[in-house]
């Protein structure tokens, strides 16, 4: 029987491509290192949405706006099962095992890092960050903890493109990304973690969660653990043995719901907290659902008997 390997592991040994192929899902399109393939997330696909670079080892999903590793790809397909067990199910699927010693999968070979941050800016500065940020609802409290970071990318033929986005930094002094069109990491893959009360934390799947739960709880000392990637769950987990007291708001689709199972199996003691958004997808989606339903009522118009427009 062979030993399981862990996500790391995993994600050096095991090819993307090759995963989807034993899958019996083929590209339908490549554009230079990336293959476009019918989304395998999503019933009824009918364009080419998620993307794979192979090389980097990553997808995105144009229609979910998610993506990530291999682990994370897993995890979105076989959202009942636990993290372990779709560890387990992609070294199956990959047939590859520690007793084999297969040198890491090869990554491009680059001279300069296929990003350059120019300069980092306050949030507030670009106007398209802060109407996005405020679209999300959380631009007041993401003055305290993200940055507006401004950075190109460097095609193999030296030719540069220029990005703006909002950045929070994880662990290992990289930024996780966002903006109206794109998520993604500027280095390496880490948790982030904010030291506050020593008893207590909180655990989220991404940064932009954690800021919609402070927005409705503004007086919270709890310490702060974001995954930034259900792929670095038993991180978390080992971050998070700290603390007596626990909540967890993982996102309420399976690949969230799974987690939620698998961090306490580890921790018996930390409580799902995620009904605090029943009915939505994850904490931010409940935030501007709400801020919706408030901005509709307060401009509401009242047509009195005698014809005259008043508003509330």
């Amino acid at each position: 029987m062979s030993v399981v390997l862990t996500a790391k592991e995993l994600k050096d040994q095991a090819s993307l491509v090759d995963f989807l192929a034993r899958l019996g899902y083929q590209p339908v399109k490549k554009y230079g290192r990336e293959r476009l393939y019918l989304s395998m997330l999503r019933e009824n696909d009918t364009k080419p949405s998620l993307s794979v670079n192979d090389e980097l080892g990553v997808w995105f999903d144009h229609g979910t706006r998610k993506g990530g590793n291999i682990v994370d790809l897993g995890l979105a397909m076989w959202g009942n099962l636990s993290f372990g067990e779709v560890i387990q199910k992609i070294q199956n699927v990959c047939n590859v095992s520690l007793s084999e010693k297969k040198p890491p999968r090869p990554r491009i070979a680059v001279k300069i890092p296929n990003y350059i941050i120019v300069e980092t800016k306050p949030i507030g500065t670009h106007p398209a960050i802060t109407e996005y940020l405020k679209s999300r609802q959380i631009f007041e409290q993401a003055k305290d903890w993200l940055f507006e970071i401004y950075y190109y990318v460097q095609d193999h033929k030296g030719e540069r493109k220029h990005f703006y986005a909002a950045g929070w930094k994880n662990e290992k002094n990289a930024w996780e990304v966002r903006n109206k069109y794109f998520k993604g990491c500027l280095g390496n893959k880490a948790i982030s973690f904010i030291e506050g009360h020593s008893k207590k934390a909180v655990v989220f799947e991404g940064f932009i969660n954690y800021l919609s739960w402070k927005a409705e709880n503004e007086t919270a000392d709890h310490s702060v653990i974001v995954l930034n990637t259900i792929a670095l769950l038993s991180e978390g987990i080992e971050k998070a043995k700290s603390y007596s007291l626990l909540d967890i708001y993982f996102d309420r689709d399976q690949s969230g719901l799974a987690a939620s199972k698998e961090f306490i199996r580890a921790l018996p003691y930390a409580s799902d907290r995620s009904g605090a958004f029943e009915g939505f997808n994850d904490y931010n989606d409940k935030l501007v659902a709400t801020a919706k339903v408030v901005e509709q009522k307060t401009s509401e118009v009242i047509i009195p008997k005698q014809g005259v427009l008043n508003r509330r």
